[in-house]
């Protein structure tokens, strides 16, 4: 059977994904949960077409394929600015019309998102306090493990420079911990690509793009859950606004940033 825009899309399926709390407890459904439950579904799509684009931007990598790297990275950009832009929707629910089915919602909370947390591992940044958070048996977890096996995006990263013939130490290559690498022998060639090789310059400015974007995304979090719960404690007993806090201006790729104090 030929596919038609709804079969191919599996409308039927989709438009049946959801289903307010506040509706299943009898009372009928609150009028902005339904904007809250799209609002983290349309998220978690993003973030699994972002984390698809990520992988292929390590193939494009590993294949010293810079215009396809860069596309890749413009494309990724362009998701986390819609990302970003879907918070001003969020906004629009006030912090009582929240309340009205908050207490719903169990245990649930953002700060349960899988993909988001494996889009840190992906990157480079894979704190292990996270793995504690899934049953070690869980498909999850074993995802998170496999990520600490591979090269983070920012280890692919270096060792394209080191393709292009950049002085890249091999114990930086090499690096397996758990926090993003800070080396001060990867400055030095850094700087020295910012003055004289302004193709690979490019592609460094675009990694402070992605790492800008997701610093953005996570500040725009944390002020909506500001607005619209204070300084209560988050869905599911976290620390809410207080957690959200302590993930800020984190850097992913801190060799990148440091270096700007001497360019």
């Amino acid at each position: 059977m030929p596919y038609t825009y709804g079969s191919y899309l599996r409308l039927d399926e989709l438009l049946h994904l959801q289903t307010p709390a506040s509706a299943a407890a009898g009372q009928g459904a609150e009028h902005d949960e339904m904007l809250f439950i799209i609002i983290h579904q349309v998220y978690e799509l993003w973030f699994k077409q972002v984390l698809h684009e990520v992988g292929y931007l390590q193939e494009s990598l590993g294949a010293s394929d810079r215009p396809r790297a860069l596309s890749t990275l413009k494309r990724i950009l362009t998701i986390f600015k819609t990302l970003v832009a879907q918070v001003d929707i969020l906004e629009t629910m006030t912090p009582v019309s929240f309340s009205s089915f908050r207490d719903r919602l169990d245990s649930a909370s953002g700060f349960q998102s899988f993909q988001f947390r494996e889009l840190e591992y992906v990157v480079g940044h894979r704190r292990p306090e996270v793995l504690a958070r899934f049953d070690p048996e869980s498909p999850e977890r074993r995802r998170l493990e496999a990520h600490r096996e591979r090269p983070s995006l920012y280890l692919s990263f270096l060792a394209f420079l080191a393709r292009e013939g950049h002085p890249i130490p091999p114990e930086a290559l090499a690096h397996g911990g758990d926090v993003p690498l800070e080396d001060e022998r990867v400055r030095r060639v850094l700087i020295d690509i910012y003055h004289h090789h302004p193709a690979d310059r490019d592609l460094c400015e675009r990694l402070v793009d992605l790492d800008e974007g997701i610093q953005e995304w996570r500040y725009r979090h944390v002020k909506m859950v500001q607005r619209t719960i204070g300084m209560k404690r988050g869905t599911g007993g976290s620390a809410g606004v207080d957690y959200l806090k302590s993930t800020l201006f984190t850097p992913l790729f801190p060799d990148l940033w440091a270096i700007r104090a001497d360019l």
